[in-house]
């Protein structure tokens, strides 16, 4: 075979490999609702990485109901995925991490129940909060989140198209 030849379907094999993996790994959302203003505003998109470990500090998309957690406040903000899992954008929440496993939870960061138990984050769990402290449901209401809820941690905002 003419080692041109050979080269090229590589290089294209090369390329198809890594656009399906960007697919798997990446996903835009929207933000929808004010709980992380000024950081990200309702409307603005953000690109988010799936998977990952999460840090302190990182602003990450995670599912909101699930194992009894209470529905959001009408404005909360939420993330609008194409993510192909089936959810609806209302099932998905934009939030900071304020502490993750064997960390001490921020004063203040978790309801009753859990502050009072004192001590740090249990294994997979997470501790998250809205920037916007006055419209925000996160764990100062619903507690501990967990890890496997985490779709991926927010890279960075997306320009909105010209049409918007």
């Amino acid at each position: 075979m003419d080692p041109m030849v050979l080269g090229l379907g590589v290089a294209l094999g090369t390329a198809l490999i890594t656009g399906t993996v960007l697919r798997r790994t990446l996903v835009v959302v929207t933000v929808r609702g004010g709980s992380m203003e000024p950081t990200y505003r309702d409307g603005e998109r953000v690109l988010v990485r799936r998977g990952g470990r999460c840090a302190v500090g990182q602003v990450v998309v995670v599912r909101q109901e699930d194992d009894g957690l209470p529905p959001p406040a009408p404005n909360q903000a939420v993330a609008a995925t194409g993510t192909g899992t089936g959810r609806t954008a209302e099932e998905w929440m934009i939030k900071r991490v304020a502490a993750v496993a064997g960390d001490r939870p921020p004063p203040g960061a978790l309801p009753e129940p859990y502050a009072t138990a004192g001590g740090s984050v249990p294994p997979g769990a997470l501790v998250l909060l809205g920037d916007n402290t006055h419209n925000s449901y996160d764990s100062r209401e619903a507690g501990y989140f967990p890890t496997t809820h985490v779709l991926g941690a927010v890279l960075r905002p997306r320009p909105r198209p010209p049409y918007d």
